[in-house]
């Protein structure tokens, strides 16, 4: 029986056959990845426990931990397959313009807007880096909404569904409302959103004020949105369990979001699953490549690419070494940012923030991040037979 697939996150669509089985690589590995949602909120809820400023207490460790772990790794992981994989290869010959000119004008444009000093163009280096911000939340916002619809509509793939319009139109209007709607509304209300007087003119002091009754209408949007989701799993032809729990676990997250609780809270669950299923799902996609023909290095690379738990730690120990380079994008707005790296690394990381390469390590950080949603997409275009190829492990029994 064919399927129309669209993974992981982005809604493009493609036709394989449907895998017998409906986790992407079994129960164990989606509940810690893919799933990672059921565990961290209970875990997030628990450090937060009763504590007036939970970003002072046992929950700021293990948001560190998670950080150092899978932040910069997951940024990277498309990177990694693009680049680093014999999976990717053929895609990286055949469509150098996608996978090697557009990431490269980006990196430039955004050195090219960061470096010249203050007098050098019309804008300061600081206005300059603020408009970067704000195009910066908008895409990560858009970002987060499509790596739910992606998990959705792998799940939904692999539950042979994917040919129905209606539930891929379903698991879009949840994963985008749920989590990108709702997300901003929840963001305006903890005044979490990037400059907002800079681009949302009157509406974050609406929102101040009406808060009330928002939180109301989008808590009962959520939940009847939810349900919608859960009765038409129960009622398909074959349901999905791990669908189910995902639906349960983005809701969870969204209705912690929209409560009035510490922002530090939403953050560190938000975030958290966000890297741990990026990174989960980058491992496993070219697990099943083929072995290369010449090249020591190659081979070497594809030893580590066929070992998916390698591959995390190997994510894990770049995602630790870079992290003082990629925290001066990260906090650079905020006077009271909590440095992690220091935490690691000292008086080197200190010294990174406060040497003449700042404005090259802002542009940096910039130049990662919008690369990052550009490879993501392409790297999981699935609309592309040669990208379902790349990736056969994650569309595969």
């Amino acid at each position: 029986m064919s399927d129309t697939l669209s993974i992981p996150a982005y809604g493009t669509v493609a036709r394989v056959a449907a895998p017998s089985s409906l986790w992407v690589r079994g129960p164990v590995w989606d509940a810690v990845f893919v799933q990672s949602a059921l565990w961290l909120l209970p875990l997030v809820l628990w450090l937060a426990y009763g504590r007036a400023n939970p970003s002072a207490g046992p929950l700021d460790l293990l948001y560190f931990g998670i950080t150092a772990l899978f932040w910069i790794g997951h940024r990277f992981g498309s990177t990694w397959l693009v680049y680093a994989t014999e999976a990717y290869r053929p895609l990286l010959k055949a469509q150098p313009i996608r996978f090697v000119a557009i990431p490269l004008l980006v990196v430039v444009l955004c050195f090219a807007v960061l470096l010249p000093p203050d007098a050098a163009l019309p804008w300061t280096r600081a206005q300059r880096a603020i408009a970067l911000a704000i195009v910066d939340y908008v895409f990560s916002t858009w970002h987060f909404g499509a790596q739910h619809f992606g998990a959705l509509s792998l799940y939904r793939s692999r539950a042979g569904r994917s040919a129905g319009c209606t539930t891929r139109r379903l698991d879009r209007l949840f994963a985008l409302g749920a989590g990108g709607v709702l997300i901003v509304i929840a963001d305006m209300l903890a005044g979490s959103i990037a400059y907002p007087q800079q681009w949302l003119g009157p509406l974050p002091a609406w929102f101040a004020a009406q808060q009330a009754s928002i939180r109301f209408g989008a808590t009962a949007l959520l939940i009847a949105a939810t349900a919608a989701m859960l009765v038409a799993e129960l009622r398909a032809a074959r349901i999905s369990l791990p669908r189910i729990l995902y639906v349960i676990g983005l809701a969870a997250m969204v209705g912690v979001a929209l409560q009035p609780r510490s922002l530090f809270v939403f953050l560190a669950l938000w975030t958290s699953q966000h890297w741990i299923l990026a990174t989960g799902i980058g491992a496993q996609a070219p697990s099943a490549e083929p072995a290369p023909t010449r090249g020591w290095l190659r081979r070497a690379l594809h030893a580590l690419n066929t070992r998916p738990r390698m591959l995390i730690v190997f994510l894990m120990l770049i995602s630790v070494i870079l992290l003082p380079l990629f925290e001066v994008e990260a906090n650079w707005q905020s006077s009271g940012a909590v440095w992690y790296g220091d935490r690691i690394f000292g008086a080197l990381a200190v010294s990174l923030r406060n040497s003449t390469f700042m404005p090259a390590l802002l542009a940096l950080g910039f130049a990662a991040g919008f690369t990052h949603y550009l490879l993501d997409r392409a790297a999981y275009r699935f609309s592309d037979p040669r990208v379902r190829a790349a990736a056969s492990a994650l569309v595969t029994a």
